[in-house]
């Protein structure tokens, strides 16, 4: 079996992982994209928008490889609250996401499983984290399972002691307003510790596992 990891996850220097009043406009809300300038310059990046060139980086192909299900909240699925209107909404990403395996999407609201482009299936899960979870594992096989996000997901699987790993961006951005990461959370209460510390260019990447 495989580890369940976050990987790449952007954190600003105040320790917010999006800004505030995320929209369709701003999904990351005000600010966050700041958040992802270290990866949008990296090969791994150029490469998944069909673009050649690039630096090398070691954690954004990190970030992308290895995993053979994801983990995702609503929100970072789309803008979209409360029942789903109807089914014209698939995602940010087009005919074929950049997950390329089963994904897994917390929600409160049912959906049929949405089957697209690339190997990318949504699966909308509604009985919770630890549900999703093991489907997750399942689908995975001895692959990993990425946590991929927003920042309530993330917050809810480190709580649960689920995540084995994480990967930490740290950008040199201040939000000032936005979703706090680890505010309440004791990491070392949990088991974590900073087991690697690389800094770049664009950003400090931690490396924490338990």
């Amino acid at each position: 079996m495989g580890k369940v990891r976050v990987a790449g996850f952007a954190v600003s220097v105040d320790g917010f992982g999006a800004g505030p009043e995320q929209s369709l406009e701003d999904p990351l809300g005000k600010g966050g994209m700041q958040l992802h300038g270290w990866f949008f310059r990296t090969r791994t990046f150029r490469a998944m928008v069909g673009q050649e060139g690039g630096i090398d980086d070691r954690f954004a192909q990190a970030s992308a490889e290895g995993f053979g299900a994801f983990i995702i909240g609503r929100n970072m699925f789309g803008p979209i609250r409360g029942d789903w209107p109807d089914e014209a909404w698939k995602g940010w990403w087009g005919d074929n996401p950049p997950y390329h395996a089963p994904t897994f999407i917390l929600t409160h609201h049912a959906r049929a499983p949405i089957v697209m482009e690339g190997g990318t299936t949504f699966h909308f899960v509604t009985d919770g984290i630890e549900a999703a979870l093991a489907r997750a594992r399942a689908a995975a096989g001895d692959l990993d399972v990425k946590i991929g996000g927003g920042v309530s997901t993330v917050r809810q699987y480190l709580l649960a002691g689920a995540i084995d790993e994480l990967h930490l961006a740290l950008a040199p951005v201040v939000l000032g307003r936005g979703e706090a990461l680890f505010a309440g959370i004791d990491l070392p209460g949990l088991g974590y510790r900073v087991t690697e510390a690389v800094p770049t260019e664009l950003a400090t990447h931690l490396v924490l596992t338990r």
